[in-house]
């Protein structure tokens, strides 16, 4: 399994504030910029917006984070390490569809704090050639990480053969990113409905009939 993407990497990121003071209005803003970029978008949101919904003066945001962007960064490569904690373990059952639908269930639960960021890394990549190229990355792996998990389940009984798993894998995460974007708008019910969705087809994909 590679290792995550480092969006981090090469970023002249300010150090980590000490005090307890600092170290909440870091998190303030962070928190203000989550709900902003989900209502809003990326483009739409302004740095002084942000700012202000932290209760914050402007220059206090340039105590943390050089910029919009660099924010940004920091938000998605907060969700992809919380991606890389989620355990992929498919417990100890023995119905891979149930099995399934609680992998997903824990999965999104874990990204939902963050649907905001997601939103905005959609929108600012479309623009930003770097965030584009760290965009494919990011898919690769968790590509790759989708493609583990239906390899573990191919083996339990009642498998079929000749399954495409790597396909299978590619069209799933795929999926999975667009209804993470989606679920910022989406009523609870909707996601559950969607995860159940998800479930089935997969299940059906890997799996016979009983």
């Amino acid at each position: 399994m590679i290792a995550r993407p480092n969006l981090l990497a090469g970023e002249d990121l300010f150090a980590p504030p000490r005090q307890k003071r600092s170290r909440e209005k870091r998190e303030r803003l962070k928190s203000a910029a989550l709900a902003l970029f989900g209502q809003q978008g990326y483009e739409a949101t302004s740095i002084e917006q942000i700012a202000a919904r932290a209760n914050l003066a402007v220059g206090g945001f340039y105590l943390h984070f050089r910029s919009k962007r660099q924010l940004l960064l920091v938000l998605m490569d907060e969700l992809l390490e919380k991606l890389s904690r989620l355990s992929l373990a498919l417990g100890a059952g023995t119905d891979p569809r149930q099995l399934l639908h609680e992998l997903l269930s824990r999965a999104f639960s874990a990204d939902l704090e963050y649907l905001g960021a997601y939103r905005a890394w959609q929108e600012a990549a479309l623009s930003d050639p770097i965030l584009s190229r760290q965009q494919q990355e990011i898919h690769a792996w968790t590509t790759l990480r989708v493609t583990a998990v239906f390899q573990r389940l191919h083996t339990m009984p009642g498998a079929r053969s000749g399954v495409d798993i790597d396909g299978l894998a590619q069209a799933m995460d795929t999926f999975f990113w667009s209804l993470l974007a989606r679920a910022a708008v989406m009523p609870k019910a909707d996601l559950d409905r969607s995860i159940d969705s998800a479930t089935h087809l997969v299940y059906h994909a890997l799996f016979r009939d009983a």
